[in-house]
Formats: structure tokens, C-alpha cells, sequence
């Protein structure tokens, strides 16, 4: 309950510099906007970007900072009175199956977490800002990119700048967000690489990015008449944005075919990693899914058979695995709702997947009316209301939301 009443009260203080600036019309879109930044969602009511003052940009990015990894893991970092409650907050706010400890005391891993954060922005902002992006370009770029958020300074987004170099960088370190930053706990701090490249989930994570991008340059290719080239570099930035689900975007991808569009879609769902600031499934859960799936396959025909479920070298216990299927069938079942509340309400099918999708997942852009060159901004109230629910039961995991609508929790003692 705290921490789900903290992201909606932190959202509610993102309001104030939008209404003290009278940046939209209403409360409800000035709300939209703050819990899309703190969620990192990056779905934006905006119309005309440019128009707006630094001072709004700068917010606007910032609350995408904050949120990235966690405004409870912030305050569990910064003050020790939160005491032996913090590992249950932290566990309640980071996104993956289960919150791994680097070390010993949760307060520890939350500013070991936090340092790396803040370490991997500065140097993002000072290669973009050697790259020739203009300083307050490269910040406001900064704290949307790590927090794969999505939030840009200029409506067409990094498109806006037509340099490859730039294009490369924030690829780069989209990539670096979309991977559990733990990972770099024991690369860095301790020197152990190997952790890293023998991590399953990791690989699986560079497959996925590696394969939709070729898959999608072909697509390009073949249907678009653009070189290889070409089309792989749109494809890869997409590709990345997508599914580390950062929402930063070069083409307008809404006019591209049906096969690259529906594998962004599927990049959209899946998300990235455990751990990381992006959002959506996790390729973790895609992973165990995949070997529970095998794992009944074979107990379908030799039912005495007893087949661990490991990831890497670790067996994974029932308890773990119960609740990465549950958080599944509750995901999917969320976007289906979703998706006939936005249908009832008038959307096309495409929009009303796609929004619930990309807020779901806090991915920002979708498909449809709600694609990369367009905005929420004309979604009807009721659908802008369903909207920042899923932003924020996917931000907090689901469960963290959702317990709060159980009368058995309200019954606990």
C-alpha cells in the first residue's frame, strides 16, 4: 500500500510545475503526463513539443530519471529509518521475479544500484553532448534514455537530429538499461565478466535484439526498397527502443508492413530484462515460460520423470516459477481487458491494442492513432483514466496494484 500510494502521490506533485505553467487543459492530462514520466511510459498528451519552456522539458525528462530506478529505492538509499521494512519496499518496486541483493543490507544494494544509475547517465550525457548535441539537448535525452523512458526535447524525437553517431549512442546505452544492472554490479565492482556473458537471460535478451533487427531490415528491404543499410539502421534503433522499451524513435515505423510491425508489437510485450529500468513481460519470464512449456511436454508422456527448472547453474523453486505464470496469465489478462474498454470506448482495434500495450508495458508509443508521429493527447477521459492504471500496474509489477483490490488484503492483520 505504500509503495503503490507513493507512485500515485508522486504523481500527483509531477503535476504541479504543468499546472503552475498551464501546460494542458486539464488536470487529467497534466496527470497523464506525470504518471508517464514517472513510470517511464513516455506516452505523451503533448502536441507540440518545441513549444514548451526548458523549465517544462527539464521536468519532464527528470521525472522519467527519478522513476527509472525507483523513487522507493531513492528514499530506501537515502534514509536508514525505513529499517527493516525497506527489503519488502525495494521488493515491491523492482521489477523482475524476485529483487536481488548485491549485497548484504538492502540499503547497500539500493545505492550500489543508484551509483551505477547516475554513473552510466553522466557518461551518456557527455559523449551526446561531444556527439554535438546541444547541452540541454543531451540532458533531457540523458534522462529519458536511461530510464528507458522515451521523453525527448523535440516532437520527432532523436529522429530530429539525422546523425548516425547520436543514433549509435543512445542505442548503446538503451541496450545498457535494458539489462539487469546487477550484471554490472559484478562486472565492474568486481571484476567477474563472466557473469555477464554466462548469464541465460542476457543472451537471450542480444538474441532477441540481434534477430528482430535483421528480420525487420530484410522486411524493410524487401517491401520498402531501402538498402540494407539503411534499413538496418532504422530497424536496429526501433528494434532497441522498442524492446527495452524506451519508446525513443528515427522513422515513423506506424507506415512500415505488417510483419515489422507486429515484431515490434511482440518486442513491445516481451520487454527487457530483470532488474533493468525497462518494462513489460521481461525476457526472464519468456525464458522460464519457454522451459516450463518443455518441461510438461515431457511429463505429457513419462510423467515420473522429475525435470528441474534451472536458469544457468540455479534451480529455480515452485514457488518462483508459480508466480512468474501467474504474473503472466494476470499480464495478458490485463491487456485483454484493456483492449475491449479502449474498443468500447471507440478506438480501432489497432489503436486500442496497441495503446493498452505500450502503457501496459511502458513502452510510450504504439500503433494506429497512437502511433510514433502522433500523441494520447485526443484519447477520451475514461480511456486516459484505464490508461495511467496500466501504467502504473505495469511500472509496479502488477501485484503490487492490483492486492490493494482484494478484500482479503484489507482483512489481514
Amino acid at each position: 500500500m505504500l509503495v503503490a500510494g507513493g507512485w500515485v502521490l508522486a504523481s500527483a506533485f509531477g503535476t504541479l510545475p504543468y499546472v503552475l505553467a498551464g501546460t494542458f487543459p486539464s488536470y487529467l492530462d497534466a496527470y497523464f503526463e506525470a504518471m508517464s514520466g514517472f513510470t517511464t511510459t513516455g506516452a505523451t498528451v503533448l502536441a507540440s513539443i518545441e513549444s514548451q519552456s526548458h523549465g517544462i522539458l527539464l521536468w519532464r525528462s527528470l521525472t522519467q530519471w527519478l522513476g527509472g530506478m525507483g523513487i522507493i529505492t531513492l528514499f530506501v538509499a537515502l534514509f536508514p529509518i525505513l529499517g527493516i521494512g525497506a527489503a519488502h519496499l525495494v521488493e515491491a518496486e523492482v521489477p523482475g521475479p524476485q529483487a536481488e541483493r548485491l549485497t548484504a543490507r538492502i540499503r547497500d544494494t539500493a545505492k550500489v544500484l543508484w551509483l551505477l544509475y547516475f554513473a552510466f547517465s553522466a557518461l551518456e550525457f557527455i559523449l551526446l553532448w561531444l556527439a554535438g548535441m546541444p547541452p540541454f539537448d543531451a540532458l533531457t535525452v540523458t534522462f529519458s534514455t536511461m530510464p528507458t523512458g522515451g521523453f525527448a526535447p523535440t516532437t520527432l524525437s532523436i529522429g530530429a537530429y539525422n546523425s548516425l553517431f547520436i543514433e549509435g549512442i543512445v542505442i548503446f546505452f538503451m541496450m545498457v538499461a535494458g539489462i539487469n544492472f546487477g550484471l554490472f554490479y559484478f562486472l565492474l565492482w568486481k571484476r567477474q565478466p563472466g557473469r555477464l556473458l554466462a548469464n541465460p537471460e542476457f543472451r537471450l535478451y542480444i538474441t532477441l535484439l540481434i534477430g528482430a533487427s535483421i528480420l525487420i531490415a530484410l522486411d524493410l528491404t524487401r517491401n520498402m526498397g531501402l538498402s540494407f543499410g539503411e534499413a538496418f539502421r532504422y530497424s536496429g534503433f526501433q528494434a532497441v527502443s522498442i524492446m527495452t522499451t524506451t519508446g525513443f524513435v528515427t522513422a515513423n515505423f506506424d507506415a512500415w508492413s505488417a510483419f515489422a510491425k507486429a515484431a515490434l508489437l511482440v518486442l513491445m510485450v516481451i520487454g527487457a530484462s530483470a532488474g533493468s529500468t525497462g518494462g513489460a513481460l521481461k525476457v526472464i519470464r519468456l525464458l522460464v515460460l519457454v522451459k516450463y512449456a518443455y518441461r510438461r511436454i515431457v511429463l505429457a508422456f513419462n510423467p515420473r520423470t522429475v525435470i528441474p527448472l534451472k536458469i544457468g547453474k540455479s534451480v529455480l523453486s515452485e514457488g518462483v516459477i508459480s508466480g512468474i505464470i501467474g504474473m503472466s496469465i494476470l499480464y495478458f489478462a490485463i491487456l485483454i481487458a484493456g483492449f475491449l474498454v479502449m474498443s468500447a470506448i471507440g478506438l480501432d482495434h489497432i489503436t486500442a491494442l496497441s495503446s493498452v500495450a505500450a502503457t501496459l508495458g511502458n513502452v510510450g508509443p504504439g500503433l494506429g492513432l497512437v502511433g510514433p508521429v502522433a500523441n494520447y493527447l485526443w484519447i477520451p477521459p475514461l480511456g486516459k483514466v484505464v490508461l495511467i492504471i496500466c501504467m502504473l500496474a505495469g511500472r509496479l509489477e502488477l501485484f503490487t496494484v492490483l492486492v490493494l483490490l482484494t478484500s482479503s488484503f484489507w482483512r489481514w492483520r
